[in-house]
C-alpha cells in the first residue's frame, strides 16, 4: 500500500477515520465464470457481452453491435447480470478489463472469458469498480497475469486483490463522485464522436461523389456542375530550398504541426540547405505516405524535409478546400493507385505523377473557400471537444490516485 497509509490524500468533509485492509474476495458474495456459448444475431431482448464488447477507454458496455447468446435461455439465469455486478476480463491481452454493470444497458448474459463478481450488500459497488482503474490495481494484473504462454487471471487470483475500504457512507460518496466524472466524460466521448460522424458524412456530400458532377449538398447561392481537371492545373509545385525557418510536421490525423509542439526525437538532418520552404496556405505531403493520408493545409510559415512535395495554389483555387477533399477515402486510394513503388514501404507519388491526377473542382473560388472554411471550423469544434475529453481524464486519473489508497 501506497507509504503504508490507511486513508486517502483527499477525503470529503467529515470523513476521518483510516480504512480497513481487505481483498476483493471479502467484498464480493461471488466470483463466477460466463456462459460458454456462441453469440447470435441479437433477438431485440437479450442482450451477450463479451470482453470486446467492453470500451477500453470509457469501460461502458460498447452496443453497437450487439449479440444474443446462442442458447435456451430458460437454463441459464444465474447468468444474468444484476444491478453493481462487476465484471472481470480473465484471459488476453484485455486481462484486467472491468466493466460495471447498470440496469439501464438492458438484459445482459456475460460471456465465458469474463468473470462476474456479486458485491455485497455492505459495500457499494461503484466504490469497488473505481479500485480495479487505479495504478495499484494495473500493478496487480501485470504482475498476477505472468503466464508460460497467454496472460490471465482467474477468480481465485481476482478474489486476492488488496484495497483499503472506509466505511460505507464514504464509500458511496466517492462511488458517486466518479461515476458522475465517468458521465460527464460519456457526454463529451459521444458528442465527439457525433461530431466525427459529421464529418465523415460532410466529406461525401460536400464533394460530389465519385463519377459525379454536382455535390448533395450545397450553400446557398452556388450551382452549376463542377468540372474535372488534373491536380497540375490546380497547383505547382513549390521547389525553393530554405535552410532556415520553423521545422513543420505532416502527420496522417492531424495535418501539419509544428515539430516541436509534437513529442518525438528530432532525426532531422543538422544540415537543413536542402528543406524545402513551405507558405501559409501550402498543402504538403509526405510523398511516401501519401497513399496512407499523410498530407495537410499548412497555416504556418516553415520548411519540411526534402522528401515531402510542396503544393503553391494557383489563382482561383482555395488550398482548405482541397487539403479536405485530400482526406476523402476515394481520393486516397486513387493516390495508392498511381504511387510508384515495388513493395508499400517504397510507394511514392512525386508531383510529376500527382498533377496528372483528375478531381471535380468547383468553378466558384467562394464556394470552394466556403467548403474549406466550414470544414475547418469543424475540426476547431472537434478538437476543443477531444481537448474537455482529455482534460477529463486527466483529472480522473490524478483524482484515483488520490482519492484512494
Amino acid at each position: 500500500m501506497k507509504n503504508n497509509k490507511k486513508v486517502p490524500d483527499i477525503r470529503f468533509e467529515g470523513f476521518t477515520k483510516a480504512w480497513k485492509q481487505c481483498r476483493f474476495g471479502d467484498l464480493a458474495t461471488s466470483f463466477k465464470y460466463g456462459l460458454n456459448v456462441a453469440a447470435k444475431e441479437f433477438d431485440g431482448k437479450n442482450k451477450y457481452i463479451r470482453i470486446t464488447d467492453i470500451d477500453d477507454d470509457s469501460r461502458e458496455f460498447n452496443q453497437n453491435n450487439i449479440k444474443s447468446p446462442d442458447i435456451d435461455l430458460l437454463n441459464v439465469e444465474k447468468y444474468k447480470l444484476t444491478e453493481g455486478d462487476i465484471l472481470f476480463a480473465r484471459t488476453g491481452a484485455s486481462v484486467g478489463k472491468t466493466y460495471i454493470y447498470k440496469d439501464s444497458d438492458g438484459l445482459v448474459y456475460y460471456a465465458g472469458f469474463l468473470i462476474r463478481a456479486r458485491i455485497k450488500k455492505e459495500f457499494n459497488p461503484e466504490f469497488v469498480f473505481q479500485n480495479t482503474l487505479t495504478k495499484g490495481y494495473d500493478k496487480f494484473i501485470k504482475v498476477t497475469s505472468m503466464r508460460s504462454g497467454q496472460p490471465g487471471v482467474n477468480a481465485q487470483e481476482y478474489s486476492q486483490f488488496e484495497v483499503l475500504v472506509p466505511k460505507k457512507t464514504e464509500q458511496e460518496e466517492i462511488g458517486a463522485y466518479f461515476r458522475n466524472l465517468d458521465n460527464l466524460s460519456i457526454l463529451h466521448q459521444r458528442k465527439l464522436e457525433k461530431l466525427l460522424d459529421l464529418k465523415k458524412s460532410m466529406m461525401y456530400k460536400l464533394f460530389p461523389k465519385e463519377g459525379e458532377a454536382i455535390p448533395e449538398i450545397r450553400f446557398d447561392g452556388f450551382s452549376g456542375e463542377w468540372k474535372k481537371k488534373k491536380l497540375g492545373d490546380c497547383f505547382s509545385e513549390r521547389t525553393e530550398s530554405f535552410p532556415d525557418g520553423e521545422l513543420l510536421s505532416v502527420t496522417i490525423n492531424q495535418g501539419i504541426k509544428k515539430f516541436s509542439e509534437l513529442n518525438r526525437k528530432n532525426n532531422s538532418n543538422k544540415n537543413k540547405n536542402k528543406y524545402k520552404k513551405v507558405h501559409i496556405g501550402d498543402i504538403a505531403y509526405n510523398s511516401m505516405r501519401m497513399w496512407q493520408g499523410a498530407s495537410g493545409y499548412s497555416p504556418f510559415e516553415g520548411i519540411v524535409s526534402p522528401a515531402y512535395t510542396v503544393l503553391n495554389p494557383k489563382e482561383g483555387i482555395d488550398s482548405k478546400c482541397f487539403s479536405y477533399l485530400f482526406k476523402r477515402a476515394d481520393i486516397i486510394h486513387m493516390f495508392q493507385l498511381y504511387s510508384k513503388g515495388i513493395t508499400s514501404d517504397n510507394w511514392n507519388l512525386k508531383y510529376p505523377d500527382f498533377k496528372e491526377l483528375e478531381v471535380y473542382v468547383s468553378c466558384d473560388y467562394n464556394e470552394q473557400k466556403a467548403i474549406g472554411e466550414y470544414f475547418y471550423e469543424l475540426d476547431k469544434l472537434i478538437e476543443l471537444n477531444r481537448e474537455k475529453l482529455g482534460k477529463l481524464k486527466k483529472i480522473k486519473s490524478s483524482l484515483l490516485n488520490k482519492m484512494f489508497v
